[in-house]
């Protein structure tokens, strides 16, 4: 059973079916309720005009032979004294049954006739035909007879054929509807599937075939399956450049591992074949570098993995007196405390102004400035040199991985172009943001924006 009603399909046929058959239940008792109600009422009032039509004769001491309305066959009339005895009955009248239950007769003066009638479903036979009546009781005071009670029927025949008819009508009807709002519904709901099974295939494609260069079909309407399909190719575009990503860093690094590691090898071998040609110093600079790409490797996969920063508080311009003590020509103009207090890893933001400083220092020409001061609701570093600059056409790139510029190309100047890129992905983790600009001098500026924070918490823009 679960495997019938899998799909979709089967599952939204089956509710439609389920719902409107429910609604069909409760409309048509509710239809056959109140026909029943409408046809009673009818009934009652046939009966109790008959019954107060012979009891308005009787209240003026007519005689019962001459009581009229007792030759209709289709409302058996039956007046009984207060003993029960019956003393007038309609003609060819033969059994009575089911009628009213008598009441007491002592509260009605001469002549008068009772208001409210009391009704009863009954059955009586007229000649030889049996059949169910509405009977309704009404009390009369005959002048001369004393208290009598008068039973009036009407026939329920009318009332039981449309009963029965409004329900055979539905009996038919309804599976018939239900037949046309399973089928609908199927058509409508196959129609409405379609473009999500076409979504399905293309993503199994995508799968069997690994290419993300692939993109699932979009149908041209406005509905959520349409914004499915534009979901799933955003998200189809996102795993592309992601994976597209992850190779470029992974051949990248290769290539940077590559050289100290062959060159660190090289040296090792000769100082193993000729103790007296090791270069010392090489292999521990290779070793450094290596060990430094290592750490830039994993703080960069690290980041991409999502980890966030720790929660602390730091002090961004005592942050950058420390970075900037012992470096030359370094100066730092910043007003600390609370002004220039960021939330974050102190060790991430260190990295990061150090990254900066290296670089200024690396195409500075005499000076390296730093600049830290509070701007509205953030706290804005400053890393001015006064070299060459960066040409407006390269100043996003640079921030790319394992990107330096011509003049930085070399394995002493330029390192392996990871400093810049782990520093606005770590700006980024603390919900910051680093660009370059231009000094007035022609040299390149480093921004850093980051939240501040106050002693409430971190004010967000």
């Amino acid at each position: 059973m679960s495997r019938r009603f899998g799909s979709v399909r089967a599952r939204a046929t089956l509710g439609a079916v389920l719902v409107v058959a429910v609604a069909l239940l409760a409309a048509g008792a509710a239809v056959l309720l109140s026909l029943r109600s409408q046809l009673l009422d009818q009934a009652d009032a046939q009966a109790e005009r008959a019954a107060r039509a012979v009891a308005a004769q009787l209240s003026v001491g007519t005689a019962y032979d001459r009581l009229s309305s007792l030759d209709d066959d289709d409302r058996p009339v039956r007046v009984v004294d207060a003993a029960g005895r019956q003393v007038a009955a309609s003609e060819d009248l033969e059994r009575i049954s089911g009628t009213p239950a008598a009441e007491a007769d002592d509260d009605l003066d001469p002549g008068e006739i009772e208001e409210e009638a009391r009704f009863d479903d009954g059955s009586a036979t007229v000649d030889g035909d049996t059949a169910g009546y509405r009977f309704a009781a009404l009390r009369v005071q005959d002048p001369v007879e004393g208290p009598l009670t008068v039973y009036a029927g009407a026939p329920l025949s009318v009332e039981r054929g449309a009963v029965r008819t409004a329900l055979t009508v539905m009996l038919i009807g309804f599976p018939l509807l239900l037949a046309v709002v399973a089928a609908v519904t199927w058509l409508v709901t196959r129609r409405a599937l379609r473009p999500v099974e076409g979504i399905r295939r293309e993503m199994a494609a995508i799968t069997a075939s690994a290419d993300l260069g692939r993109r699932v079909p979009e149908p041209d309407t406005h509905d959520e399956v349409a914004r499915l399909a534009r979901t799933t190719n955003e998200t189809l575009a996102a795993l592309e450049t992601s994976v597209e990503r992850q190779r470029r860093f992974v051949a990248d690094a290769s290539h940077e591992l590559r050289s100290p590691i062959a060159s660190l090898r090289t040296q090792l071998e000769v100082g193993a074949a000729h103790p007296g040609l090791l270069d010392v110093a090489g292999a521990v600079e290779d070793t450094v570098r290596l060990q430094r790409l290592a750490a830039d490797l994993l703080l960069l996969a690290r980041l991409d993995a999502g980890e966030e920063p720790a929660g602390g508080r730091v002090d961004l311009a005592a942050l950058a007196c420390e970075e900037a003590a012992g470096r030359p020509a370094v100066t730092v103009e910043a007003a600390g405390g609370a002004a220039a207090a960021v939330a974050g890893s102190r060790g991430q933001l260190r990295r990061v102004l150090a990254n900066l400083l290296d670089n200024a220092q690396r195409h500075a020409r005499t000076e390296v400035a730093v600049s830290v001061r509070r701007s509205g609701d953030r706290v804005v570093v400053e890393v001015a040199d006064d070299g060459d600059g960066v040409p407006e056409a390269d100043r996003e790139r640079i921030f790319e991985r394992f990107v330096r510029l011509d003049d930085a190309r070399g394995r002493d100047d330029g390192g392996a172009g990871l400093g810049l890129a782990i520093a606005r992905d770590v700006a980024a983790r603390h919900g910051g943001t680093l660009t370059v600009g231009e000094t007035p001098a022609g040299g390149a500026r480093f921004e850093l924006r980051l939240p501040a924070v106050t002693t409430e918490g971190v004010l967000r823009a």
